[in-house]
């Protein structure tokens, strides 16, 4: 799945996991990565394209193995990326808490951290097993513009004791940039150059994708 060097359990490494349609995968989503990885000091960031995720179901989604190809020419230029394709081979709906148990046994000696818009993380109680995630990992809320997550952390930690300091705060200015906006933008015939890498743009041009709705 992945290259992560095992480490002794003392040295207590962090996994960083990012998690998304990456519909396609744009500056936003590398520029959260990347400041998570640095603030949080995250030993890798892994990137896990969903398959076929529950609250996401589009007629017009690409194919999981095309957006796997489109994280993968994202990140090859950082060693600190890693790409996993553990949901796109599972089959049926992809649900976070079945990846998190995977990547709990495959990997017991690291500190897990997953990497979320704040939008995202305002709907955590509404995710399959939520308590069980919010037991297993450390969650990272990457602020967008437009949304406030202070009442929800707030909220959280009066309600929620046992998760007390698992759920973080991080401002990402680049995360005004969204997948939605990029499929709009290219059915419109508008520039998406500087938006996402090169690479991804020009697999995008070359295959047609986003074009109809």
């Amino acid at each position: 799945m992945t290259n992560l060097k095992r480490v002794a359990p003392q040295q207590k490494p962090r996994l960083g996991i990012m998690g998304g349609t990456f519909d396609p995968i744009h500056y936003g989503h590398l520029v959260a990565a990347e400041m998570a990885r640095g603030e949080f000091e995250l030993s890798k960031v892994l990137f896990i394209p969903s398959g076929t995720p529950p609250h996401k179901i589009r007629k017009d989604l690409t194919a999981a193995n095309l957006r796997y190809e489109m994280v993968e020419l994202a990140i090859k230029d950082n060693p600190a990326f890693d790409l996993s394709a553990l949901e796109i081979e599972r089959k049926g709906l992809s649900y976070t808490v079945e990846t998190l148990r995977v990547l709990r046994r495959t990997w017991p000696e690291y500190e897990l951290y997953f990497i979320t818009g704040t939008d995202a993380l305002l709907e955590i109680f509404s995710w399959r097993d939520a308590e069980e995630i919010l037991t297993m990992i450390q969650f990272i809320g990457a602020a967008r513009p437009g949304f406030d997550a202070s009442d929800f952390l707030l909220k959280v930690q009066e309600e929620h004791a046992e998760i007390q300091g698992k759920i973080h705060y991080l401002e990402v200015p680049a995360l005004a940039i969204s997948s939605t906006d990029i499929r709009s933008r290219v059915r419109c015939g508008k520039p998406i150059r500087y938006l996402l890498p090169e690479p991804v743009r020009l697999f995008i041009q070359q295959n047609g994708f986003y074009t109809a709705e």
